[in-house]
């Protein structure tokens, strides 16, 4: 990460009597598996104080905590020491706590008004809006951080640093006491966050106290009054503005002394490799997420890909797979020139994708088995090559055979993929791509919300498919299934970084490369 090149000048805070919220002891549990371990936290008014950890380490549950989502199994959560049960979003909200997530969740087609307008009381005079009111306010609270977005804009239109501000606006509406900002300057070029940090230091100016979750470790040791470190679900850390620096902080996360980066480096020797690259990026642009990734991916070899929240791994991923275009540098596969129009253009070409989010972006879920697995080869379901008409009973065979090679467990191929658990579904959408002898398959967080044995199937399917030919790009969050990989890539800040050996890569290697800038 490039220095900053700002201050703030923050005076400093005199802690109020009662913090405006205290945590005490959370616990919380998915399935036996413990998510958060007596997790404790106190935010005071006019502060920011910064969630770090790595990925899984707690920091989402507690927060998904706070905002009402998720209901933790034992602990106290005070607010201005008044012993509160938090059990919906709306609670949450009437609290004065307001979520900020990186997705944002705003309205396409909706106005900056509308969308500000939204979860605010609206004032009425007959049973009709005050629009001429709501717009008042929504002015005051942009006036409040210097935001100048036009009303009646639809959001879409807006860049990604202004549809942030409209999340923002939205919070204020409703005289937010706390908000908690998720990755806020993940997709922001340099100056759209300068201008947020500046944004940040008004709220807590005026009372408001900032809870935020970031992966850029410079910008919260330079933000933050107060730092809390998560680390497998439990607080492992708790540090004041100047009593830690980089390296303690990154040692805090990762849970041993940081080593020095050429350690991770691959030797030369590594790198031999006979078989040619089936896939070569270089130095490929996507959107304001990827800034120039350059890597090779060999044929039979399982790539993993490694990287933070923002790191712009998936929207590699879809660039590859035809699903965004690339705005910058250019691909080869197999030698030859690679642009890819379209998910269908790159399915032809051999790549494929299977998505992070299946269920709504890859699984059609009130459709049967045999439905979903026939989707991208719907041509060799002819009667004839030059017959329209598809065979029913040759779309089931296929089905069939695929359920079978997978274990898929159904009552039948007509059943709806809605039915299935989540490593069935996930099974699903691999034969449908599997079924069109794909030269890369790409496979982003394939086994979230997957169960410890189908995970270990889809692992012995995936390395059976090298074994034949295919290439695997893994990308993944959880840095212990990267471990089957032959080499891992490390994505920061829109760049790949480092390639790491498979032998090398392990989750604390993995974890302070993602963290560390390279030596």
């Amino acid at each position: 990460m490039k220095r900053l090149k700002w201050k703030l000048h923050l005076e400093p805070c005199v802690p109020a009597t009662l913090p405006v919220i205290a945590a005490r002891g959370i616990v919380k549990s998915y399935a036996g598996v413990p998510a958060l371990s007596r997790a404790s936290l106190e935010l005071q008014a006019g502060t920011v104080h910064a969630l770090v950890g790595a990925n899984g380490a707690g920091k989402s549950t507690f927060v998904k905590i706070l905002a009402g989502l998720v209901h933790p199994d034992a602990g106290e959560i005070q607010i201005d020491g008044d012993v509160v049960s938090i059990d919906s979003p709306s609670v949450s909200a009437s609290l004065g706590l307001s979520f900020i997530h990186q997705e944002l969740n705003l309205v396409p087609g909706f106005t900056v008004l509308q969308n500000m307008a939204m979860g605010y009381s609206l004032p009425t005079t007959a049973g009709l809006v005050r629009w001429s009111s709501v717009r008042g306010r929504a002015k005051e609270v942009l006036d409040r951080f210097g935001a100048r977005l036009p009303m009646d804009t639809d959001v879409s239109q807006l860049s990604v640093s202004d549809r942030w501000m409209v999340s923002l606006g939205r919070s204020l509406m409703r005289d937010a006491r706390v908000i908690a900002m998720d990755e806020p300057t993940a997709s922001f070029t340099a100056a759209e966050a300068e201008k947020l940090y500046e944004v940040i230091h008004a709220l807590t100016g005026s009372g408001v106290a900032v809870l935020y979750i970031s992966h850029r470790l410079d910008e919260v040791l330079a933000l933050s009054d107060e730092i809390t470190v998560f680390r497998n679900g439990s607080v492992v850390g708790r540090h004041e503005k100047g009593d830690v620096n980089r390296a303690e902080l990154t040692e805090s996360i990762v849970g041993r002394e940081v080593l020095a980066m050429h350690t991770f480096r691959r030797p030369a020797a590594a790198s031999e490799d006979a078989s040619e690259p089936v896939l070569a990026l270089h130095d490929v642009k996507v959107g304001s997420r990827v800034t120039g990734a350059s890597v090779e991916i060999r044929q039979g070899e399982i790539l993993g890909l490694a990287g933070l929240v923002g790191s712009g791994r998936t929207e590699l991923a879809r660039a590859i797979a035809g699903a965004d275009a690339i705005s910058g540098g250019n691909m080869e596969l197999n030698g030859h020139p690679y642009s890819p129009r379209s998910p269908r253009h790159s399915i032809q070409q051999g790549v494929v994708l299977v998505p992070e989010e299946r269920r709504s972006e890859a699984l059609f879920l009130e459709e049967s088995i045999d439905f979903n697995i026939n989707l991208a080869t719907l041509d060799e379901n002819r009667l004839a090559p030059w017959l329209p008409i598809l065979s029913a009973s040759r779309a089931s065979n296929a089905a069939d055979a695929y359920v079978q090679e997978l274990s898929i467990k159904s009552s039948s191929t007509r059943q709806n993929v809605a039915h299935l658990s989540g490593g069935n579904q996930q099974k699903v959408i691999l034969a449908r791509f599997l079924r069109t002898k794909p030269r890369l398959l790409i496979l982003d967080e394939p086994t979230v919300g997957v169960d410890v044995g189908a995970r270990a199937e889809i692992y012995e399917l995936v390395r059976a498919l090298t074994q034949d030919g295919t290439s695997v790009l893994m990308i993944s969050s959880d840095f212990e299934e990267l471990e089957i990989c032959d080499r891992v890539a490390v994505m920061r800040e829109g760049r790949i970084a480092t390639v790491v050996d498979g032998e090398k890569a392990t989750v604390d290697t993995l974890t302070t490369l993602c963290y560390s800038p390279e030596e």
